[in-house]
Formats: structure tokens, sequence, C-alpha cells
């Protein structure tokens, strides 16, 4: 059995509780990595325990610190609610259901002149998390690695291009997942690399014919 570390004393982080506090900061900032544009508001719809306990794990404080950008151990994790209030941004609250085998879940949405884009996951204890939805396209995404996310459209030859685009400057794939809603509609293509991605690579992935957007949560692989 294989067992990690951090299975036995948990992440670096502020607050009790490695999967309500650390998980829950972890979620939020992917999610906002995702998201990756200005917005005014956020909602965390919390399903599992995290709806019961959130308050007494500092679960909300986390959930909103992540979503500011703030890491798990960022000693200001404590105060997010003002740092949010100095930022213009407000948020709330409210228990939901999220169709989930784990136990702590969130849907995080964030509000902006665009419209709204949720980000859905759980936070499977010891600081793991894995985003299970982005606004309605299922994927599982761990933010471990540096990860490309594609949104396109569900036409032939784009993943062809976008993974040529990558060996083409050196950066390996390790795992590569495609989903879409339906048949010839949009879809997205995560890919989980083995190296960073630079900014012109981004830029060049941007260029593909049929692609729609690129975002790159460039987490160094733990």
């Amino acid at each position: 059995m294989n067992i990690s570390l951090l299975d036995v004393v948990g992440p670096v982080m502020i607050g009790p509780s490695s999967s309500h506090t650390a998980g829950a900061a972890k979620l939020a900032k992917t999610a906002r990595l995702i998201y990756s544009k200005p917005f005014t508001k956020v909602r965390f719809g919390l399903g599992g325990s995290f709806a019961s306990t959130y308050r007494g794990h500092f679960t909300d404080y986390a959930l909103v610190a992540g979503a500011l950008g703030m890491s798990e151990d960022d000693e200001k994790l404590g105060q997010s609610f003002e740092i949010a209030e100095e930022q213009g941004v407000t948020f709330e609250f409210y228990p939901t259901e999220i169709p989930s085998v784990y136990e702590n879940t969130a849907r995080i949405t964030f509000y902006s002149e665009e419209g709204e884009f949720f980000v859905e996951g759980a936070s499977l204890g010891g600081g793991r998390i894995l985003v299970t939805n982005i606004n309605g396209l299922a994927c599982e995404i761990n933010a471990t690695c540096p990860t490309v996310i594609v949104q396109q459209q569900d036409v032939k030859g784009v993943v062809s291009d976008v993974s040529t685009i990558l060996a083409f400057h050196n950066i390996n794939i390790g795992i590569m997942k495609v989903s879409r809603t339906s048949r010839g509609d949009k879809a997205f293509c995560v890919i989980e690399c083995d190296d960073i991605v630079p900014e012109n690579v981004i830029e060049e992935l941007k260029q593909v014919n049929n692609v729609i957007s690129v975002v790159v949560v460039n987490i160094q692989g733990e």
C-alpha cells in the first residue's frame, strides 16, 4: 500500500481541517484560476458535510479566501471576508444538493458583467481536491500538476492541433480527457502536463481553429 506523507500529517495550512479548510481553499482557488476573469459576486453552494459544518471548520473563510486567489497557507485567510469587502466582492453561502460520491462538495458561481460561471468540485481529505464540473461540462481535475483546459467546438482536428502544439514545445502530456455536451456542440479538453505551460504557448493554443477559450492552471507537480 502506497501512503503519502500528506496522508499522515496533512498539508501546510491555516485553519483546523485539511478537508474543510485547506481543501476548501484550494478548491475555490482552482475555480478562480479556471474562471480567470474579474467578478463582483461569488456564491458558494455547499453540499454534504460542508453544508452543516462550514462555520465551525472555517470553511466559509477558506472558500472566500480561495476565490480571491489566496492559498490554504496564507496567513490572511482568516481576514478573507474583510479583504473581499475591500475589493468590492460580495459573497453568500447556501445549502444545496450536488450529485457526487464525495462527502464535501461545493458549487462556486462567479458573477460578472458577462454573466455567471460555475465550477463544482469536492474536497477529498488531506488538502486534496477534485474539480468535477465546469459550467455544465463534466471533468476530473485534481490540480496537482500543470493543467490545460480547452473549450472548443466539437469538430475534428482540434484535439490533434492542440496536442501537436504542446509536443512541438516539448511539453509532455500525462493525461488527456475530452467531454462534450452533445455531438457537434461544445466540448472540453482537459490535459494534465508534466511541464509548466508558458504564456507564449497558451497564446498559440488560443489561435487554433474552433478553440473558444484556453485556461492553464500552472500548478507544480506535488
